[in-house]
């Protein structure tokens, strides 16, 4: 262990004597501790790395809306097809195996319905 240790301090002494610490964003500035939340760090994180997350349920929605937007630019029926088959499928899975976070208030998409409003702009 102690071999490891010295390993871990000598490339932090080398990194330091290369200078690659100098010019760091937050150098000379106070740590922001100001945040009592127990996972200010993870909040941080994704959103440093422009990482977002949604419980499954919202998720599931949101999906859905990107899914029934993205029917009105497709050009092929299979496609539109295969799209709404793909959702109702999860929207189908969601329904019989519950996720925890909010209540999803999704039921399965009319495929017929959709297909024939996306047939009538298709006719222009």
């Amino acid at each position: 262990m102690a071999g490891y240790q010295s390993w871990i301090d000598k490339q932090i002494a080398d990194a330091e004597a290369a200078g690659k610490f100098d010019n760091l964003p937050s150098k000379g500035k106070p740590l922001d501790l100001s945040d009592d939340d127990e996972l200010w760090w993870v909040k941080k994180l994704m959103k440093r790395e422009g990482l977002a997350y949604l419980p499954p349920t919202l998720q599931l929605r949101k999906d859905a809306e990107v899914t029934l937007a993205a029917i009105n630019e497709m050009t092929d029926e299979d496609d539109v097809r295969r799209a709404l088959t793909e959702l109702n499928e999860r929207i189908s899975e969601a329904i019989r195996v519950p996720h925890s976070g909010p209540p999803l208030h999704l039921s399965r998409v009319n495929a017929d319905a959709v297909m024939h409003q996306w047939r009538s702009a298709q006719r222009g």
